[in-house]
């Protein structure tokens, strides 16, 4: 009679702790970026609130991002990248960024990023 083993071996067991290893790095990798997103995002929806139903202008949306921004610490997009345009009696302000963090090596982990803001006009 054959006895079959079973289970992983100590080799079977270190190649899926490697992969699991790596993939938790790339996450640890990528969630500054993703919170650094969200301040991004938070800023353009509060200058959007504070400026929706009264006149303003192009400047005027960019010197509150730029007080923003310097408040949230955002290094990857500056506020003169921010696209502003007319739509109707308001604006719109959009975000569309990459960001890059190296991983291992000559490796990088890239995120795109798009963020669209209705401002009102009054």
């Amino acid at each position: 009679m054959r006895s079959r083993q079973r289970g992983a071996t100590a080799l079977g067991m270190l190649c899926i702790v490697a992969i699991i290893g790596l993939a938790l790095y790339g996450v640890i990798r990528l969630v500054p970026i993703y919170m650094e997103y969200m301040a991004v995002a938070r800023a353009l929806d509060q200058t959007a609130k504070e400026a929706s139903g009264n006149p303003t202008s192009p400047q005027k949306l960019r010197v509150s991002l730029d007080r923003r921004w310097t408040i949230e610490d955002i290094k990857s997009v500056q506020p003169k990248e921010i696209e502003i345009k007319r739509a109707g009696s308001g604006y719109t302000m959009r975000a569309w960024y990459r960001a890059e963090v190296p991983f291992i090596g000559n490796v990088s982990l890239a995120a795109d990023f798009d963020k669209t803001v209705d401002v009102a006009g009054p």
